[in-house]
């Protein structure tokens, strides 16, 4: 698989991520356009992430059998079918259908997306490569969002979707010239692969990715008043400063691929969240800063997206043969965490009446995660050996 074809499938994660993300700068516009209120149009975020999380592993599920470009390709047509429908949106019943099946398509063409490449790239180049496809969505934070934000500005919040819409279709055009066939799962049964839902290795490491997930989303959520109210960082610098986090978000998540590759998925894994529960920590306590407070914030960032590739490779490696549900059932839980995470943030701020100490929460709860992930290794490294041990 070369480069190009990686690139090609990394853009394709980019646009269907900017769908998702996108819509959280726009609300307001939204709203205004459709006549609802702020509440009203939020719940279509809701419905893309509940669309995202049930049906990704449903559909994965049931298309495991088919060819993984087929699937891929599938997929981006149905969400292009999307991307219409929302450019077509005249009344917020449709553009609610319209994410629901963005969220299903999106769902399934990054799983299909992280699988495939794992069956055509070599195992010392595969944290590169889900490095780059992870990129993907970290640029759509970076790029995706600021630019469908200035879009709707320029012509409308519709044109966002249509533009996303021809870009995709161009993405599916690249994938049908450059991208080989590759097998499905057919020679692992229904049955067989939700067994590896019974591994305690697997499940210890999905409570990693919950309560990591849970932790990122506690600061994250609160993060505009944290650094407006705490931090007295002046609101017309906010959109530069997170500009800036996205940069250093891009570079973790391609140089925490490349970590995964040279010193092991389990080591960049715990490196990184040890780092994160410990800057989380020091946050309230250099709030008097602004620079460090800052400083200590894009650390994070890097580390949280270093971690990213490094997780996605681990669940790889640990379900070779039922990489696609695994990862299809790991996407579930990340935004199931995220909608906890977001939930706990907010009742402390309504407990007590400040985000100061939302960092605190949020290093307790991925310290969490780092025990449920030394679970996890450990058992892994002793299934190895008995495995090594039969051989």
């Amino acid at each position: 698989m070369n480069r190009l074809s990686i690139y090609v499938l990394a853009l394709g994660v980019f646009l269907t991520a900017t769908s998702e993300l996108v819509v959280s700068g726009i609300l307001p516009v939204i709203a205004e356009d459709l006549q609802i209120s702020i509440a009203l149009a939020g719940q279509l975020i809701t419905a893309y992430s509940l669309a995202f999380a049930i049906g990704t592993p449903i559909l994965v599920s049931l298309t495991s059998r088919i060819g993984r470009k087929k699937v891929m390709l599938g997929s981006l047509a149905v969400f292009i079918a999307g991307c219409f429908v929302s450019y077509g949106s005249a009344t917020v019943s449709l553009l609610m259908a319209s994410r629901i099946i963005l969220g299903v398509s999106s769902g399934v063409y990054l799983v299909v997306t992280l699988g495939a490449v794992a069956k055509l790239v070599p195992a010392e180049k595969l944290g590169g490569a889900i490095g780059t496809i992870i990129l993907g969505f970290s640029s759509a934070m970076v790029l995706g969002v600021p630019i469908g934000i200035a879009v709707a500005g320029w012509l409308s919040w519709q044109a966002i979707f249509l533009i996303l819409g021809l870009f995709s279709l161009l993405v599916a055009f690249v994938i049908v010239r450059l991208l080989p066939e590759t097998e499905g799962d057919a020679p692992v049964s229904f049955r067989q692969q939700f067994k590896v839902l019974g591994s305690v290795v697997v499940v210890t490491g999905f409570l990693l990715t919950f309560f990591r997930e849970s932790g990122n989303s506690i600061l994250f959520t609160y993060l505009t008043p944290f650094m407006k109210d705490v931090l007295l960082l002046n609101a017309s610098h906010i959109g530069m400063i997170m500009l800036v986090f996205g940069i250093f978000g891009a570079i973790g998540s391609r140089l925490g691929g490349y970590g995964a590759d040279r010193w092991g998925a389990s080591r960049i894994i715990t490196f990184g969240i040890i780092v994160q529960a410990a800057v989380l920590a020091l946050l309230p306590v250099y709030a008097g800063s602004l620079p460090i407070g800052l400083g200590l914030i894009a650390l994070n960032v890097f580390c949280m997206f270093a971690t990213g590739p490094a997780i996605q490779t681990y669940f790889i490696q640990q379900a070779p043969h039922s990489s696609n549900l695994v990862l299809s059932l790991n996407t579930s839980i990340v935004h199931l965490g995220l909608a906890a995470g977001a939930g706990t943030g907010g009742a402390m701020a309504n407990a007590t009446s400040t985000v100061l100490y939302h960092p605190w929460m949020a290093s307790f709860v991925v310290a969490i995660g780092l025990s449920a992930a030394m679970v996890s290794f450990s058992l892994g490294k002793r299934r190895l050996v008995k495995l090594q041990e039969r051989a």
